[in-house]
């Protein structure tokens, strides 16, 4: 995800890396290419003039306009409502760590924080670490395995669903510290409640990544978008002349940007430069969760910052 001071008008103007450019240069310079051929050849094909005018453009490109806004919308929805739950995760694995750690007494052999106490926060991290894989249809085990137990890591290695099973094991340990009396049960709701919110947060992020806007919705809009574009030439070389490739280029830009930018935002746990930063959420996760464990090798910050835009 691109974060970074708003630059200037002209700046803006110039800007290439993290735009929708990026994504739309080879369309946009198709239909430049058919719009000159088209003003070179005064809208004849062969023998044939091609007449129309721009009212049928018109009323198509005001109804293309409402589906597209429609659709981004929709889009940017999804994109917000992963951006809120990841926010919320961020708030449920501090809570949960800090009950953790005052909740559940610490043995007698130990003045700091007990192995089960560690064991149970490296288990928080490592969820929210297999989340991002899990979002990303990533099977990467790096990152997970070394804040798991050896016995543990076999099992979750081969799940098909990571984060799931982290979140078993986890209500395992607080099932353990019941049985030997570690924490108060009258205070285990409490935990068990912020376990809970865990698995919520997984079955919502599941919900957006599993169910896209309709497919047929997103086809209609394409090929409605295409041809408008291609056949746009026609419709305005009689009044325009040779600044009909300068307008198309203008309205091409704007209508495959519109289209292209709600296919990019329509997953946001992917890997685009306009996606969710998951990597830096999840690397502030780990260090807050570290440094409260009074850990000091904490993981590099992970800033979603692009600042070579230009």
């Amino acid at each position: 995800m691109i974060v970074t001071k708003r630059p200037s008008g002209l700046r803006l103007i110039f800007m290439y890396r993290g735009t929708i450019l990026q994504a739309i240069t080879a369309k946009v310079l198709i239909t430049v290419i058919i719009a000159i051929a088209v003003t070179l050849s005064h809208g004849k094909l062969y023998h044939l003039k091609i007449t129309m005018n721009s009212v049928p453009f018109s009323l198509i490109g005001l109804a293309l306009a409402i589906f597209l806004g429609f659709r981004n919308n929709a889009c940017y929805d999804r994109f917000w409502e992963g951006r809120k739950q990841w926010g919320m995760l961020i708030i449920v694995t501090r809570n949960l760590t800090r009950q953790i750690l005052t909740l559940i007494d610490r043995d007698k052999t130990h003045t700091e924080h007990s192995p089960l106490q560690q064991r149970m926060v490296h288990q928080i991290i490592a969820f929210t670490h297999a989340l991002r894989h899990h979002l990303r249809d990533s099977r990467d085990f790096n990152e997970i395995g070394p804040l798991l137990a050896a016995e543990e890591q076999a099992a979750i290695e081969d799940a098909f669903n990571r984060p799931y099973r982290i979140l078993n094991d986890l209500g395992d340990n607080l099932r353990s510290a019941l049985s030997t009396k570690r924490i108060d049960p009258y205070l285990v709701p409490a935990l068990d409640q912020n376990i809970d919110q865990l698995g919520v947060i997984l079955g919502a992020c599941e919900r957006i990544k599993n169910t896209p806007i309709p497919f047929t919705y997103t086809v209609l809009l394409h090929r409605t978008a295409y041809l408008y574009c291609f056949l746009l030439p026609f419709g305005l070389v009689d009044s325009l002349g040779f600044m009909t490739p300068f307008v198309v280029a203008i309205i091409a830009y704007t209508f495959f940007g519109l289209d292209a930018l709600g296919d990019e935002i329509e997953d946001p746990f992917g890997l685009s430069a306009n996606d969710l930063p998951l990597t830096a959420l999840s690397t502030t996760i780990e260090r807050d969760l570290r440094n409260v464990l009074g850990e000091t090798e904490l993981p590099p910050v992970a800033v979603p910052v692009d600042k070579r835009l230009y």
